[in-house]
């Protein structure tokens, strides 16, 4: 019966080779069948009190103004309705597909009744419904890994222990790495730690074992070859035979991957893991067209690897700035938006645009500025400043550079004081021209605002004028689902890729992570 269920929930394949912009939770429990993947790796925030910025930056040049700098996630917590809610709903079990079991209820009752109302009472609300929904969409046979650091790490292994059975417990895999040293009255914290549990205990879970190499006193002592027995030839006694040794099986503490500041591997994402680590564990717990999934997909190092080995693959994300710097990456690999993968929870339509920009309109922001392949500015607001960077290089004098800027719009009225409110901004920029995106169409008179300000020239040869670009132009989000968008831009091969040799910082309270 359960081979019949695996194979029903599996029949339906458009929820596979998908991203998600939204809330995985509601995910997980409304888009994901039950018993149907069989890796999941989670790298979820660590409830480390830090925000983190991710910092873009142009391939070549002094680009004015072009280095940009944007918030990608807060990872802070605290005790308020949220949490209350998330904590109410888990216990009398309203918010899961499946009721928890009586002993994650009695564990979440007692951290509370320890820890009192505090960040990591809230952070751990949030984590255990999760944790139940993942449980439920992984097969008999499949394994979840839980990256985390010491921040919350035992409290995270006490809610596995409860959500997945203290006997599914298989390893806590140590991962170090090396950083910048910090001043600090305590050794250097190196490492973050991964749990690796499986669905069930009976070891029928998929595991390809691994090797590292025999320690060199081990090889002096007794050689590379180890000694089998061969009965092949029907005598009671075996002959001897040798074979080269594949090495001692890999142990639970790891030294692998680290990512270099000019790594091409470096994507501009707080928190990245290298690609070594995620291979390590998609090759240990998962076979050829397997179902991979990452529930706090980041930057997309679990999705990327897992298309790399021929795994079929879920990622989700609540930022759709993770999920557009996921599908970039994937477009790098060669890979096509609506042919060989989809984004599920992005606008389809005017409709959902407007939806996203009253329930999100950050993430609007985000939206919008990806549709124009600009790259998002420091402003964390949706309807003041700069909200996106139009990077390019003058055709004939290609160390001059010209930036165009974006503002976005996400409330329902329109009026010639936006375009006013975009010349002050363009000036102030020393930009060369200026975008409006609205939900509605422009009004008459800010047509009129606009065509005052006439065309910004750019050359292709000396003494000739080949293109003039308005410089005040309009797009409503309705126009933002047009292919050629119904603009004029300066042309595609001099216009600098938002995502090139990005940087990452923190801000000035926090510490450098690698």
């Amino acid at each position: 019966m359960l081979a019949d269920k695996n194979m029903e929930n599996t029949q339906d394949k458009s929820w596979e080779n998908k991203l998600y912009y939204g809330d995985n939770l509601e995910i997980l429990r409304d888009k994901i069948p039950d018993n149907s993947v069989d890796l999941i790796y989670l790298d979820p925030p660590f409830q480390s009190g830090k925000s983190y910025n991710q910092i873009f930056q142009p391939r070549q040049g002094e680009v004015k103004g072009a280095t940009a700098q944007i918030t990608a996630f807060e990872d802070t917590w605290e005790w308020g309705p949220e949490a209350e809610k998330s904590y109410d709903e888990l216990i009398t079990g309203r918010v899961n597909k499946e009721k928890p079991n009586q002993r994650l209820i009695d564990l979440i009752k007692a951290l509370r009744s320890y820890l009192g109302e505090v960040p990591m009472m809230a952070y751990l609300s949030m984590m255990a419904p999760r944790l139940l929904e993942m449980r439920r969409v992984l097969k008999d046979t499949g394994s979840i890994y839980l990256h985390c650091d010491p921040t919350a790490s035992h409290y995270l292994k006490l809610l596995m222990d409860a959500v997945f059975d203290g006997q599914c417990f298989r390893n806590e895999i140590i991962w170090r790495y090396r950083r910048w040293p910090a001043k600090q009255k305590a050794f250097q914290r190196m490492h973050d730690t991964i749990l690796f549990y499986t669905k069930t205990w009976n070891n029928t879970h998929t595991f390809n074992q691994k090797f590292e190499e025999l320690a060199k006193s081990t090889i002096e002592a007794f050689g590379k070859k180890k000694q089998l027995a061969d009965f092949s030839s029907g005598h009671r006694k075996p002959s001897v035979l040798e074979e080269e040794s594949p090495g001692a099986s890999m142990s639970d503490v790891w030294e692998i991957g680290i990512i270099a500041p000019i790594s091409k591997e470096r994507v501009g994402y707080p928190t990245q893991k290298p690609e070594a680590l995620l291979e390590r564990i998609i090759e240990s717990s998962s076979n050829r067209d397997d179902l991979v999934l990452d529930p706090f997909c980041g930057c997309g190092t679990t999705v990327a690897v897992a298309q790399k080995l021929g795994r079929r693959w879920v990622g989700i994300d609540i930022t759709y700035l993770a999920i557009d710097v996921i599908a970039k990456r994937l477009g790098k690999s060669g890979l096509k938006k609506g042919i060989d993968f989809e984004i599920g929870g992005e606008p389809k339509d005017t409709y959902s645009a407007e939806k996203l920009a009253q329930q999100a309109p950050f993430q609007f922001q985000i939206w919008c500025i990806s549709k124009l392949n600009a790259t998002p500015s420091l402003t964390k607001s949706g309807d003041q400043g700069i909200d996106g960077i139009i990077n390019f290089f003058d055709p004939i004098k290609k160390d001059k550079a010209g930036k165009g800027i974006v503002q976005v719009k996400g409330t329902q009225s329109v009026n010639p004081g936006m375009v006013r409110d975009l010349k002050g901004t363009m000036k102030s920029q020393n930009a060369d021209f200026g975008i409006l995106v609205t939900l509605k169409k422009p009004t008459k008179g800010m047509v009129t605002e606009a065509v005052k300000e006439g065309y910004f020239e750019l050359k292709y040869m000396p003494n000739t004028t080949q293109q003039k670009i308005p410089k005040i132009q309009f797009l409503t989000t309705g126009d933002l689902f047009k292919e050629p968008l119904p603009i004029t831009l300066p042309p595609a091969t001099s216009v600098l890729s938002p995502f090139k040799k990005p940087i990452i910082e923190e801000t000035k309270d926090q510490k450098e992570l690698f």
